[in-house]
């Protein structure tokens, strides 16, 4: 696996990283067993970072993940996130310097850790300066708890503004090949000011693996029940758009998400997608993405198969959306 560099400084992790949302049941159930047989894969394929959240499972995914490095002795590079009131009312977040202490204090006693290498604020507390919370976490960085910090969900105005109180390691957005609205601005803002820009869902939370996934199946829990474009008729229609586009993955000799995800890097040595899955078979299908090269045929193909704007449904219901800023 090749490697990138996060934020402006030395520290180089793979240029892929592993989403571990899913150890925490947020897609389906999931154990121990299969979430360390996923990151000795992921190890395997050179992957070295992994991204977690406070909220995931309520803990559970640091959990794991520091049971695993303890049993392996091995270390990852780490992000976390903190800032979501855990079992609070959705959009019910908490940027004050207390409560974020209290998040990164908790996420470094379950991952078994002294500090991790990104601290992100999962969502903004909007009764809260952005400069304010910027100068919670350069204490947090003069502490030694954090070696950099990054936001979630935010925008390139929040960015900018955040970046002048103190350089801003990592942001966090959705992009894919069917979420394209960073390019309106917050990806160039990113590549501007030396931020790593970090895709989150990368794969369209599995519309892009090598089998559609079947929203009958889906459990009570799993975020894509209500999600718009999982709901029929955009379901269908998008699957229809996505049947092409894996046609031509197959006359290439590729994997659908290999590719998905090769487009991803593709768009700048600046992004670093975290793909997320706790299935080692499933991270075995874009564990080389990086190995794809595209021809400028082939980037001319994949835009004349997926046009910006193709998806139908929008990528949050009403109720999912809340609490992440908007902007365009």
């Amino acid at each position: 696996m090749i490697k990138r560099k996060l934020g402006n400084n030395e520290l180089e992790v793979s240029a892929v990283a592993l989403g571990c949302m899913s150890f925490s049941g947020f897609y389906g159930p999931s154990d121990k067993n299969e979430t360390f047989a996923c990151l000795d894969h992921a190890r395997n394929h050179g992957i070295d970072f992994l991204d977690t959240a406070e909220v995931y499972g309520k803990g559970l995914s640091e959990e794991l993940i520091g049971d695993y490095q303890q049993d392996r002795s091995y270390t990852f590079k780490i992000a976390t996130k903190g800032g979501i009131v855990v079992g609070g009312k959705r959009g019910e977040n908490d940027n004050s310097e207390n409560g974020l202490r209290k998040a990164l204090e908790g996420s470094l006693k379950r991952l078994k850790m002294d500090s991790v290498d990104l601290y992100y604020i999962h969502r903004r507390d909007w009764s809260i300066p952005i400069e304010e919370v910027v100068q919670t976490l350069v204490k947090f960085k003069q502490e030694g708890k954090i070696k950099g910090f990054g936001f979630s969900e935010i925008s390139p105005g929040s960015l900018r503004r955040a970046h002048k109180v103190h350089p801003v390691m990592a942001v966090q957005n959705e992009y894919s090949l069917w979420t394209r609205y960073p390019e309106l601005g917050m990806i160039q803002a990113c590549k501007e000011l030396k931020v790593t820009f970090v895709p989150f869902s990368p794969l369209g939370r599995g519309i892009f693996g090598e089998e559609f996934p079947d929203p009958s199946q889906f459990g009570e829990n799993d975020f894509r029940k209500n999600n718009p474009r999982f709901i029929q008729p955009n379901f269908n229609a998008n699957c229809d758009y996505i049947a092409r586009f894996r046609e031509f993955c197959n006359s290439r000799g590729w994997t659908t998400s290999g590719t998905a995800l090769a487009w991803v890097l593709d768009q700048g040595d600046h992004l670093i997608p975290i793909p997320g899955t706790r299935s080692a078979d499933h991270l075995s299908h874009w564990g080389n993405a990086d190995e794809i090269q595209f021809s400028d045929e082939d980037r001319n193909q994949i835009h004349r198969i997926l046009p910006p704007g193709f998806a139908h449904g929008d990528r949050y219901s009403d109720a999912q959306i809340v609490g992440i800023e908007r902007y365009c």
